[in-house]
């Protein structure tokens, strides 16, 4: 495949924004990034109104797209949920699986090895949010499903081919030798629907423990002398941390203070998304519960906040726009960041030579209009 240049009105390049610079694509790939103004002759512009970031990247996706894992754990699913997605500027995710059996697990991970194997665009892998869950802070999860893993559990979850694999699990209820089993696999794990003890954390920590899923949500509150997993996350340094930043999951407080505490390398803008985004859909069943769509939220009848009605450009708006963070953290929360929890840094988030071109344009009102993933351009 030729060279071309894109050459927007601005460029994110992961850290800073730019004028006048162009990115270079070369078969899929970033080859340079330099001044518009240096490029040679030879190369075909491609002139982009707008603001050119790397494409954003959620490591916490239910659906989307009219699709839920849980319903249709497929190859076929996968790939629908990470195309409705693209459209809001994602262009890496991990369809996610809440707690569900160990035969729904199973075919969510073969789907994940079949969808990357197949190059679906935009899976990255994927992500089982329980069933090792503590049920006291349940949330929308069924609590007839939750247990601790056992050795087999362990192993499916370790078999490797499926790409990223996260798993969000409750440190109390699971034990540090499959944590350590888990982390030494290569598996992200992350504290969630827990009770941990700021002590509880601190040995998962050690096991390998490494990210907070959406942090404040389905957590006690943190306390002076309590302080728990929130706590715990905001006084740690090197722990990443999910925020929905929906403003409804949330208060504008507890986010900023969250982002003030670990800055922008460390928190991560996630979805929790369910088959609305990208649909018109006003109600649909999870597990045989009832979830209604309004006021851009999802409720079960009674009120029960179940996963988010939220995209990723959406989310980058409100941080920067509700919460005030400048668009550079906001951009970098929602592509450099996650990149980095995944292990994937030196591959996505960033416009440099040798990154893939994988990358969005925003309009001035933070809208996504076109995504590229590889190299290949789609418009939203």
């Amino acid at each position: 495949m030729s060279a071309v240049a894109l050459v927007p009105d601005r460029l994110f390049d992961g850290d800073a924004i730019h004028e006048g610079r162009a990115v270079v694509i070369e078969d899929g790939r970033i080859t340079a990034a330099p001044a518009a103004a240096d490029l040679p002759a030879a190369i075909p512009r491609e002139p982009l109104a707008g603001l050119l970031a790397p494409g954003f990247v959620d490591v916490q996706v239910n659906g989307g797209g009219g699709v839920l894992l849980n319903d249709d754990p497929s190859p076929e699913a996968l790939a629908a949920i990470a195309a409705a997605h693209r459209r809001f500027g994602t262009t890496g995710l991990l369809p996610t699986l809440i707690t569900d059996t160990r035969a729904a697990m199973a075919r969510a991970l073969d789907s994940a090895r079949a969808a990357i194997a197949a190059g679906a665009p935009g899976v990255l892998g994927v992500h089982i949010e329980g069933p090792f869950l503590n049920p006291l802070r349940k949330g929308v999860h069924d609590p007839a499903l939750m247990r601790a893993p056992d050795a087999e559990d362990v192993a499916l979850l370790t078999a490797g081919g499926a790409g990223v694999v996260v798993v969000t699990l409750a440190p109390e209820r699971v034990g540090r030798d499959a944590i350590a089993a888990l982390a030494g696999a290569g598996v992200r794990v992350a504290a969630g629907h827990t009770e941990a003890t700021a002590a509880e954390l601190a040995a998962a920590r050690a096991a390998g423990l490494s990210g907070y899923t959406h942090l404040f949500n389905a957590m006690p509150p943190f306390l002076g002398r309590v302080p728990g997993p929130v706590g715990a996350a905001l006084s740690e340094r090197d722990t990443f941390c999910g925020l929905i930043v929906d403003l409804h999951h949330v208060a504008e407080e507890s986010l900023k203070a969250a982002i003030l505490a670990k800055g922008r390398d460390r928190i991560m803008l996630v979805t929790d998304a369910m088959s609305t985004v990208g649909s018109d859909m006003d109600e649909f069943r999870l597990q045989g519960r009832r979830i209604l769509r309004g006021g851009g939220r999802l409720t079960t009848a009674d009120s029960v906040l179940a996963g988010s009605d939220l995209d990723m450009a959406s989310a980058v708006r409100n941080t920067r726009r509700a919460l005030g963070v400048p668009l550079e953290d906001a951009l970098a929360m929602a592509s450099r960041t996650p990149a980095a929890w995944l292990g994937l840094d030196g591959e996505i988030g960033r416009v440099a030579a040798g990154f893939r071109a994988d990358l969005v344009l925003l309009d001035d009102d933070l809208n996504a209009a076109a995504t590229w993933i590889s190299g290949a351009r789609e418009d939203a």
